[in-house]
């Protein structure tokens, strides 16, 4: 195993130290593991809050910031973070206007932000909750009881992000975040395994004729393998699955997002080639985003995700965004 890390059990609190020397405009509780915007959420602003097992940046710590995510709980990686951290961040965000927790569907997560989310209503912070589950390769994983919440994650966390911003109250944040979920879709595929730095060794054995459809962001098993093909062949593994499960006619937001260990180049081919499919298909890309936006570590390969968008939703795509993941507009 080649990392750049000091000791397994030391990377996630070392990278957190790099990300508060890295980013003075945002504040890190390095005893809760939890990143912060640098300045306290103003009076009477909805509060979003999300997180997850560390090994997928940006995503979330990446995406702190104005126009997105006002916390991001950090676990270890590929590890849930616990309802103490959870809990903590809550109340340091809540402004008096609630606040709504954005969890990825694995059981991990979703155990531990709902009873994080018990605790600060028993301490009288409104907490309201939305679980992505836009992963349409399987049905249940090792990981999860129904789909995964993959790359509608990002998409999510920066339109409602935007709402909030604008000054949607609690209900109206939660009808959108319900609304941007059911309309987005993602597929993945993966050319090679991650290591996570603990095993220091390959997640899963990976051929080097062959590929995993459907992959997972920590390496679960996807549909099937099959052996590698050209870039046109593996675009429409990604894109067919996705307008077989949702109609996506007309304008859409699109992301061709990589894990990890693809360089751009590669990735901007796959655009192309994902682009041409959708339009055959009646599928408007009239936004896009192509890069690391959640990752698995080093994997090699790459996700799709496709969000049927109408005036709103774009609107709120456009607004500006600053963040050390994301930034436009401002």
């Amino acid at each position: 195993m080649k990392k750049f890390i000091n000791e397994p059990a030391a990377v996630l609190a070392d990278s957190l130290k790099g990300v508060e020397a890295a980013h003075p405009e945002l504040r890190v509780d390095h005893e809760n593991r939890v990143i912060y915007r640098g300045t306290p959420t103003r009076e009477g602003k909805v509060a979003l809050l999300s997180g997850g097992g560390t090994g997928h940046e940006p995503l979330h710590g990446g995406f702190v910031g104005t126009g997105m995510l006002d916390a991001a709980c950090a676990g270890e990686v590929f590890t849930s973070p616990t309802p103490d951290q959870m809990l903590a961040a809550t109340q340091a965000v809540d402004s008096g206007a609630g606040v709504l927790h954005i969890v990825k569907n694995y059981t991990g997560d979703v155990l531990n932000f709902e009873m994080a989310a018990e605790l600060a209503a028993a301490e009288g912070v409104r907490v309201e909750s939305i679980i992505v589950d836009d992963d349409v390769a399987v049905e249940d994983s090792t990981f999860t009881a129904g789909r995964r919440g993959v790359g509608t994650t990002v998409l999510l966390e920066k339109i409602v992000g935007a709402a909030a911003e604008e000054g949607y109250d609690l209900d109206a944040v939660v009808a959108l975040a319900k609304r941007v979920n059911a309309s987005g879709r993602s597929m993945g595929v993966a050319l090679t395994s991650c290591t996570v730095p603990a095993a220091g060794k390959p997640t899963f054995d990976l051929p080097d004729d062959e590929m995993e459809v459907g992959v997972g962001i920590h390496g679960e098993p996807g549909r099937h393998r099959v052996p590698m093909a050209s870039a046109k062949e593996v675009a429409a593994m990604l894109v067919e699955p996705i307008l077989h499960d949702i109609d996506a006619s007309g304008d859409a937001i699109v992301m061709l997002n990589g894990l990890g260990g693809t360089p751009l180049i590669e990735l901007y081919l796959m655009y192309g080639e994902v682009a041409a499919l959708l339009e055959e298909a009646g599928v408007k890309a009239v936004r896009s985003l192509v890069g690391n936006y959640i990752t698995s570590l080093d994997m090699a390969g790459c996700s799709l995700t496709v969000l049927k968008a109408d005036d709103e939703l774009l609107r709120l795509w456009d607004a500006p965004v600053v963040t050390p993941g994301l930034r436009w507009g401002a």
